[in-house]
């Protein structure tokens, strides 16, 4: 089902773009996934903007909360109780960035950093569930957690969300490692796929035709990456920047 109204702890439930120049961010992801825009009314939100597609909410962006912040995208992965969870953040080896505090009445938030380096939010839905529409072209369909020690990465999100780990052989120096909810794969955890990347979580958006999506970002000022490439039994990807900076990927599904 591509829409959704609850996510179960320890799923991507929604990610969002802080860029540096967010208005060229906005025309950017406009013009290549079709979303309109809304900023929130609010002044405290600091300009936080809501993308949809089909009138259902699919990602946001917003201009960095304090200096020396690079344009990139987070994911935010799901918790029934985000204080408890930066509890066991803590007690795992991560680090929480930002105490958990409420977002006005759209839930509960927190941002952490694993023990390898890579940042994630963990959201407690209130009025906002998170992305109400995914697996589509044009909304997210996969995150992942890339960094040099995917080992360690996969163990400390297991224990703090409980994930089960299948390992997957897929030809690399380590096995890609997929987590999942009750039977059901949510994320993954595996090597960066350039050399030198630093760790993070990558966001995946599904789109209709992956060259043609990499033409219209480069029209749009966009860098490409890494080129079409396709996965045997998996799809066709790539890894395209924006104007601003951040790294995101986009996939056609082989299915």
């Amino acid at each position: 089902m591509p829409e959704f109204t609850s996510y179960a702890t320890g799923t991507p439930c929604w990610t969002d773009v802080t860029s540096t120049d967010l208005p060229r961010a906005v025309e950017f992801y406009r013009g290549l996934f079709g979303w309109d825009a809304d900023v929130a009314p609010q002044p405290e939100a600091g300009g936080y903007t809501m993308f949809s597609l089909q009138g259902k909410s699919v990602a946001a962006g917003s201009p960095p909360q304090q200096e020396g912040i690079p344009s990139r995208w987070t994911t935010y992965l799901a918790s029934d109780d985000v204080d408890a969870t930066a509890a066991k953040i803590r007690d795992a080896g991560g680090t929480v960035l930002a105490e958990p505090f409420d977002v006005f009445d759209a839930g509960r938030m927190a941002v952490a950093q694993d023990p390898t380096g890579a940042v994630f939010g963990v959201w407690q839905a209130g009025n906002h569930i998170g992305a109400q529409l995914a697996n589509e072209p044009g909304s997210f369909t996969w995150n992942q957690c890339q960094t040099s020690d995917p080992a360690h990465a996969a163990e400390f999100y297991q224990a703090v969300f409980g994930y089960e780990i299948d390992e997957l052989d897929l030809g690399l120096d380590e096995p890609f490692r997929v987590l999942k909810v009750d039977g059901k794969s949510v994320a993954g955890v595996r090597e960066p796929t350039s050399g030198g990347a630093p760790p993070h979580w990558a966001t995946v958006f599904a789109v209709a035709d992956t060259d043609e999506t990499v033409g219209r970002a480069r029209e749009l000022g966009g860098t490409v990456l890494l080129e079409p490439l396709d996965l045997p039994d998996i799809g066709r990807i790539a890894v395209i920047q924006d104007p601003a900076g951040a790294v995101f990927q986009v996939i056609t599904s082989a299915s």
